[in-house]
């Protein structure tokens, strides 16, 4: 491709700078041996993106100039073959000049952007996609252009209205990242389809990663129709909205009050208000409610139930206990934090947990781990927040995503034991704990396939 003009320095964009003629070879010929000509010199033709290799003739209706690539600069065709060059003496109508005019337009992103940023820059020109809005994250070398960085990404990419690139601040209650606005419309109301669901929610007020979208797929893919889910820390409802259409019932909280307002909105607006419970709670406060509450609910059905003369009625109702068929823990920062809300948290309940259909819930804990060796690292977390400690081969320590260069997102799936559900008192101490965490891990845990690709890459790295 025809680099543009190098414009080294420049802050503010001036797309007039990037006008640029290119002085081309051409061969008039006639209209009606167009088509033989292309044939002839398909080897020299000019065969650039964007760009057309066969132009009007501004000076006859009746003929056509083909252009030459551009190794041929002179026009006694001194790089053309000597058979393409009797050819065109013998059919053509002669050899002229032609002035190819470039504009900004032509150009894409790395282009422009390679021109004007210091020699031998990376372009950033990567950004993630929510609904209209273009979200960057520039390193800080390119901080002095973002604003222009901002409006090229925004004149190339038609369907994008706003550029925001997420700044150094996070909100301290909510994790949130503050946005800085770079070019286009100052609206944070994005749209997304996800996994055949609809959401709506303020970009700069709440979470939302459209990265994550493989791994709301892969939890969902994991439940059944009818199957009780707690999703501790819902956000505007990416996995909740998808499980609640698979026909699950799901209990569903998150902290941020703007999250909350639209994980309603977004259950209306995808008509699954009779699956979704939501709540506004902290997450440690949710866990102990929502157990509380899908009891109490399922003890006013079993009274409905009971009071009821329809015999279908009382053939459709479960009158027994049942427990959460899955937690969903997708704050990957603190979540293991959150893991000693699960302590006692069916105590006194022994009796009614019997059989695989009230099973104890597993348990999906996304988190962070910075560790050479992560899963060693993560299991060791849980055990000693849990206090309660479980052999490594009961998790399943599932890699999301690598978030920097040395710093990876993780799900660890396991089921809730008794002796933490039922605060069954431990007999092993602090000491004891330790050694069964690290030995067992050392011992018995055996990496997946996936996660022996994780290691392989990482050595790439």
């Amino acid at each position: 491709m025809i680099p543009p003009p190098i414009q080294r320095g420049m802050i503010v964009l001036n797309r007039e700078l990037f006008r640029h003629e290119v002085n081309v070879v051409g061969i008039r010929v006639p209209t009606s041996s167009t088509a033989k000509f292309l044939k002839v010199l398909n080897k020299e033709l000019f065969n650039q993106p964007k760009l057309r290799n066969v132009v009007d003739d501004p000076g006859s209706n009746l003929s056509k100039i083909i252009l030459m690539n551009l190794n041929v600069q002179s026009l006694d065709l001194d790089n053309v073959p000597n058979e393409m060059k009797d050819f065109i003496n013998k059919e053509g109508l002669g050899v002229v000049r032609h002035l190819v005019e470039l504009k900004y337009d032509y150009w894409g992103v790395d282009d422009i952007l390679k021109a004007i940023l210091p020699e031998n820059s990376e372009s950033p020109s990567s950004f993630t996609q929510v609904g209209h809005i273009a979200h960057m994250n520039l390193r800080e070398e390119f901080l002095p252009w973002k604003f222009l960085i901002g409006q090229v990404i925004l004149d190339k990419n038609p369907k994008i209205m706003t550029v925001v690139n997420k700044t150094d601040m996070i909100d301290s209650t909510y994790r949130f990242f503050q946005m800085e606005l770079l070019a286009g419309k100052n609206n944070m109301i994005a749209e997304v389809k996800e996994s055949n669901c609809r959401f709506r929610f303020d970009f700069s007020q709440v979470y939302w990663n459209s990265r994550l979208h493989t791994e709301h797929d892969r939890l969902v893919k994991m439940f059944q129709k009818g199957d009780y889910i707690c999703d501790v820390f819902a956000g505007v409802g990416p996995f909740a909205i998808p499980a609640a259409k698979k026909g699950c019932i799901v209990y569903a909280n998150d902290l941020n009050p703007v999250s909350y307002k639209y994980l309603q909105e977004n259950i209306s607006l995808n008509k699954v208000n009779s699956k979704i419970y939501p709540y506004n709670l902290d997450g440690y406060d949710f866990i102990k409610k929502a157990v509380q509450d899908l009891e109490k609910s399922l003890t006013v059905v079993v009274d409905k139930t009971t009071s009821s003369k329809s015999e279908d009625l009382v053939a459709n109702q479960s009158p027994e206990f049942r427990t959460f068929n899955h937690f969903i823990m997708n704050l990957p920062a603190t979540a293991i934090e959150f893991l000693d809300a699960f302590k006692g948290l069916y105590k006194d309940k022994e009796s009614f947990i019997k059989n695989p259909r009230v099973d104890l819930p597993m348990i999906h804990c996304h988190c962070f781990s910075k560790s050479e060796f992560p899963e060693t690292e993560i299991i060791k977390r849980i055990n000693s927040t849990i206090t309660y400690p479980m052999q490594a081969d009961k998790f399943k320590v599932h890699f999301v995503r690598k978030v920097a260069p040395n710093k990876d997102m993780f799900c660890v799936s396991f089921r809730l034991s008794q002796e933490v559900a039922f605060a069954i008192e431990s007999t092993k101490n602090k000491g004891d704990l330790d050694e069964v965490d690290t030995l067992s891990h050392q011992a018995n845990f055996e990496k997946s396939n996936e996660q022996k690709l994780v290691s392989k890459r990482r050595k790439i790295e």
